[in-house]
């Protein structure tokens, strides 16, 4: 019997299939709208480093402040649920 609790099998599925997903984003047939790419990113930022860090950037870096913007909006969200997230979004990206 394997000794890995159950709770660590189940979050390396979720990673595994998180990456998978990340993976299949690069594969679309054509290009998500600009608001779907803010939620992939912040989505993918919160997952994979946790809380915004930094400073925001200033009134002329428009991209990056809207990136850092999505990115602090999901504050407080924990790695495993942004994750789910992630790919739920790209299930339904991949089957539109």
């Amino acid at each position: 019997m394997d000794s890995k609790p159950l709770e660590e099998e189940t979050m390396m599925s979720i990673k595994e299939e998180f990456l998978a997903a990340a993976q299949d984003i690069q594969k679309l047939p054509s290009r998500p709208d600009n608001s779907t790419l803010l939620s992939l990113y912040s989505l993918y930022k919160q997952a994979t480093e946790g809380d915004v860090k930094g400073v925001r950037p200033g009134v002329f870096d428009l991209v990056g402040r809207k990136k850092y913007d999505a990115w602090a909006e999901r504050k407080g969200t924990e790695k495993e649920d942004s994750m789910r997230e992630y790919i739920t979004l790209v299930k339904r990206l991949r089957s539109s």
